[in-house]
C-alpha cells in the first residue's frame, strides 16, 4: 500500500464523523452511521444533534464506532444548570463523548470563574469511561494568549480532549491553534487528546494536523484515544484516496 493510501487509512480511523446541521434529519443520520463503517474501516466517532444520540446508538449497537454529541452549543454561553441536564439526558440515552463548548464569551471579558463553574459542573458529571471533549473555540478566542488560557483552564478542569472549534463560525481549526494546543497538551504532562475541527476537508489539510501532532507529541501519539478530526467531509476525501 502506497504512503498515500496508509496515511487516508490512518485519518479515517481518526474521524468524528460529524452532522450538526440545522435541518438534519433521522433519515439524515442513518446515512451517517451507515458511512462511519465503510470497506476500508470504521471512523472514531459520530458525533450528533442531543436529540439524535438515542438513535445513532441503537444503528450502531455492535459496533465499535463512539456517539459523541454537543452541549452548551454552539454558544457556550448556556446556564450551568441546563447544561448538565443536557449532559446527563445525552448519557442516559447513549452518548459515549460529550463536547462541551467553553463559555469563550466568558473567558473573553475575563470572568475565568463563570468559564470554570460550567467546565467543572459537567466534568461531575460525565463519569469515566465516557469522554468530555472541550471546545475551545479559538477562532473566536483568537488571541493566543487566550487560546492558552481556555486549553489550561479546560486540562485543569479534568478535560480528556480539548478540541478547537463548533464549525459554526468564521474561522475554524486553524494550524496556529493547533500548535498552541499540543504546546500545552505537552506541557501538562497529562493524558489529553486534541480534536482539530472544522474547515478540514481534505488529505492534505488532515496530513498537516498530524505533521504537527507528530512534531509536538511524538509520531506514535496521535490514535484514536488521543487525536480525532471533528468533519463532515473529509470521509469523502479519504474514500476517494482509498478508492
Amino acid at each position: 500500500m502506497s504512503d498515500r493510501r496508509l496515511l487516508a487509512k490512518r485519518i479515517l480511523s481518526l474521524i468524528d464523523l460529524t452532522n450538526l446541521n440545522d435541518g438534519c434529519t433521522p433519515e439524515d443520520i442513518k446515512t451517517l452511521c451507515a458511512r462511519a463503517s465503510g470497506q476500508w474501516g470504521n471512523t472514531a466517532a459520530v458525533c450528533v444533534w442531543p436529540r439524535f444520540v438515542g438513535l445513532s446508538k441503537s444503528l450502531l449497537t455492535d459496533s465499535p464506532i463512539q456517539v459523541a454529541t454537543v452541549v452548551n452549543f454552539p454558544g457556550g454561553d448556556g446556564k450551568v444548570a441546563a447544561t448538565i441536564k443536557e449532559t446527563v439526558d445525552a448519557l442516559i440515552a447513549g452518548a459515549d463523548e460529550i463536547d462541551l463548548v467553553l463559555p469563550y464569551s466568558a473567558l473573553q471579558r475575563g470572568d475565568e470563574s463563570t468559564v470554570i463553574a460550567m467546565l467543572s459542573a459537567i466534568r461531575n458529571v460525565v463519569p469515566t469511561p465516557s469522554l468530555l471533549k472541550i471546545i475551545l473555540e479559538t477562532g473566536e478566542l483568537a488571541d493566543p494568549i487566550l487560546i492558552e488560557r481556555a486549553a489550561h483552564l479546560a486540562i485543569a478542569a479534568g478535560a480528556d480532549f480539548i478540541k478547537t472549534s463548533t464549525g459554526k463560525t468564521r474561522t475554524s481549526a486553524t494550524p496556529q491553534a493547533v500548535a498552541i494546543m499540543l504546546t500545552i497538551i505537552h506541557a501538562s504532562g497529562r493524558l489529553v487528546g486534541l480534536k482539530p475541527s472544522g474547515g478540514i476537508r481534505t488529505v492534505d489539510d488532515a496530513r498537516g494536523y498530524l505533521q504537527l501532532s507528530d512534531a509536538v507529541m511524538g509520531s506514535d501519539w496521535a490514535t484514536p484515544q488521543t487525536f480525532r478530526f471533528g468533519a463532515s467531509g473529509l470521509l469523502d476525501a479519504v474514500e476517494s484516496e482509498l478508492a
